[in-house]
């Protein structure tokens, strides 16, 4: 409960999610332990191809890893990223997000009092450009586990391999679409959307920003989750009543602001579109989450925010439904509403995301938990096929 206030002071989760953000951190490192056990500490006996020959398959630890984790996540990500690197036999230089310091002392904290030797983990903070670039630099690190950017990940993953190839493992973002057809249960749509594009303010590389809705039913859609909106409690997240916090910094209302003014621009602003400054909102970083219907061709289908902005366009099929959703260069989750098993299949073999859900009222986009849903992306959001959460992180 401790670790879980920090994280909920500190970059505005509330009490649910701050919750759960310690409780995957847990599991994430019993999962990864499990791992290691299952597969014999990654020792395999091989064929042999004669007498007497005897033939064995080691895995070896890299050596030292730089792990550099976001913000969102503060606890979970930072200790999953971490307890891989550790329980495969390297050694950790960990550095949490500048907004979270505290959140990655109490998880050095953890380790140092679960008996992790000190020279196996150490932890730093600070600015990424300044303290991060010099981590990951380092002649002497060997790996690199980051959660964070497409533009920074991407720089990492072009420098940091020079005299040879060195292991880069990466989360980098999504734009995540939201599917909505005919034959919909729309009470079932509006809850999944609405959990997956408001928890945590939008601030989830896994969270719903997009939702393409068959011109069908996108007025009796639009109502329901409209309505769903409008009733959201808004304010200090530690108190149990409210759901929606505080974006995590004045850079966050700024990259708002900008997404709302663009959609004014665009589109129409069905609910939200201002900063809430009223009593003690004009104490912190808070905004209206909004809800903007736009035409397909607005660029805010395409570009990540990571701000509670939700844009909405209609579709006449499937078809282009996926067309849609393929066409942003992230691919990290996604997730389709429909009765038709046809179409679920459909969706399934051809949208382009790492992570895909059929009919998840409570997640629409979100909710992937360490054994249950592998987290991992396509194109954009991911440096390859075996990502968190999964069985083939550890051996990576």
């Amino acid at each position: 409960f401790e670790l879980a206030a920090v994280v909920c002071l500190e970059v505005g989760k509330n009490r649910l999610e701050a919750l759960g953000d310690v409780e995957e951190s847990a599991d994430l490192m019993d999962y990864y332990a499990g791992q290691v056990e299952e597969a014999g500490g990654f020792v395999r006996r091989m064929k042999s191809l004669a007498p007497g020959e005897r033939t064995t398959d080691v895995l070896r630890p890299y050596g030292v890893f730089a792990v550099i984790a976001p913000f969102n996540f503060p606890m979970a990500l930072a200790a999953g990223m971490t307890s891989a690197a550790l329980v495969s036999g390297n050694t950790v230089v960990f550095k949490p997000a500048a907004d979270t310091p505290w959140t990655g002392l109490c998880l050095y904290q953890v380790y140092r009092e679960a008996g992790v030797p000190s020279d196996a983990f150490h932890f730093i903070t600070g600015k990424g450009s300044v303290i991060g670039d010099a981590l990951w630099r380092h002649p002497k690190v060997d790996g690199i586990a980051f959660t964070g950017s497409q533009e920074v990940g991407m720089r990492m993953f072009r420098e940091f391999s020079g005299k040879w190839v060195k292991p880069c493992l990466m989360e980098l973002g999504g734009k995540d679409p939201a599917v909505v057809m005919d034959s919909a249960d729309l009470d079932a749509a509006a809850e999944g959307v609405y959990k997956s594009a408001w928890g945590m303010q939008n601030q989830k590389c896994s969270a719903c920003s997009r939702v393409y809705v068959h011109h069908d039913i996108a007025a009796p859609f639009l109502e329901k989750l409209i309505a769903r909106t409008k009733a959201m409690k808004i304010g200090d997240p530690s108190r149990k009543d409210v759901f929606f916090g505080p974006v995590v910094n004045e850079a966050a209302v700024k990259t708002w602001q900008e997404a709302v003014d663009l959609a004014r621009k665009d589109g129409e602003i069905l609910t939200g579109g201002r900063r809430l400054t009223d009593g003690a909102l004009a104490k912190g970083w808070f905004v209206e989450p909004t809800i903007v219907k736009a035409p397909l061709s607005s660029r805010l289908f395409i570009d990540e925010y990571f701000a509670p902005i939700l844009s909405v366009g209609e579709v006449d099929g499937l078809g282009q439904a996926i067309a849609e959703c393929n066409r942003a260069d992230y691919g990290l989750t996604a997730g389709i509403f429909t009765r038709k098993p046809e179409e679920i299949d459909r969706f399934f073999d051809e949208c382009e995301a790492g992570v895909l859900y059929a009919n998840r009222r409570d997640g629409a986009t979100t909710g992937a938990w360490p054994g249950c849903q592998p987290f991992t992306g396509w194109k954009g959001s991911g440096s390859g096929g075996k990502g968190g959460l999964g069985p083939y992180y550890v051996a990576q």
